[in-house]
């Protein structure tokens, strides 16, 4: 067998100093330097997919429930209700029917000799002359005041009568009494016609065949008997004398009658035809 040369130890001296220090120093582990190998990819390794396992739910506990209270409401009996009868069929609406208006049955005037005189027994009173140039252009009826508030009253209507010879139903007509005398148709129109004189000439014929409204024979019989047009009662006149007024003078009643005699309008109150 070969000898061995076994190596001698050496001691080495280390101060304290070193010692501490190389306490401190951690010792690091000298791995040996392998040579570079080719790697190698790894291998996968096939595992069976196990089955995944379900979490196991628990169930709560079952509580017992609290009695409950149940509260019945009474209710009340149903009302009965009325029997109510079969509606009845509607009938059928009534066709409806033309009805014949009735026309007015129409006036036919008769123009006699004498209805013709009676435009010419117009003209002769004065203020009446210019009757016949009338041409019914409406203007007086359109101006006058009277006219505006009775419908009954049309100023051309009458002087178209008169024209027309319509002598009965001119002088009993009460429509001649209503002219105020305010001459406005006669500023108006066109032609010149007095129509306000026409009516106070018609008027005059009305008088002397004894038509006169009441209201006019009133004011004649009063003027007659106490020379005022109404007659005035006691107790008016013994007012006057207490407030200090003077009394009122007395009418000349003789002078009236005389008067009244000699233009034969007593005589017409008399035989007037309307009470």
């Amino acid at each position: 067998m070969p000898q061995t040369r076994r190596k001698k130890k050496t001691k080495t001296v280390t101060s304290a100093k070193t010692r501490k220090r190389a306490k401190k120093q951690p010792k690091f582990k000298t791995e040996a330097k392998s040579k570079p190998t080719e790697e190698t990819p790894p291998k996968i390794e096939e595992k069976e997919a196990k089955p995944t396992e379900q979490p196991i739910i628990e169930k709560p506990q079952e509580t017992e429930a609290p009695p409950q209270i149940v509260v019945k409401m009474e209710t009340p009996p149903p009302t009965p209700q009325p029997i109510l009868p079969p509606p009845m069929p509607t009938p059928s609406p009534p066709i409806p029917t033309v009805e014949k208006k009735e026309m007015p049955q129409k006036t036919v005037l008769k123009i006699t000799p004498e209805s013709a005189r009676f435009k010419y027994e117009v003209k002769k009173i004065p203020g009446a002359e210019r009757l016949m140039l009338c041409f019914q252009c409406g203007t007086c009826t359109a101006d006058c005041p009277v006219a505006r508030f009775n419908e009954e009253y049309r100023p051309r209507k009458i002087l178209r009568m008169t024209q027309l010879g319509i002598k009965d139903q001119v002088l009993k007509s009460d429509s001649i009494w209503l002219c105020a005398a305010c001459y406005t148709c006669v500023d108006r129109c066109p032609q010149g016609v007095e129509i306000s004189s026409v009516l106070r000439a018609l008027r005059h014929l009305a008088v002397k065949e004894g038509y006169m409204p009441p209201l006019f024979k009133e004011l004649g019989t009063a003027i007659l008997q106490t020379g005022y047009a109404f007659k005035i009662p006691e107790l008016r006149i013994k007012k006057r004398g207490d407030i200090g007024l003077p009394p009122l003078p007395k009418g000349n009643t003789e002078d009236i009658a005389k008067l009244f005699n000699a233009t034969g309008f007593s005589k017409l109150l008399e035989t007037s035809k309307r009470s």
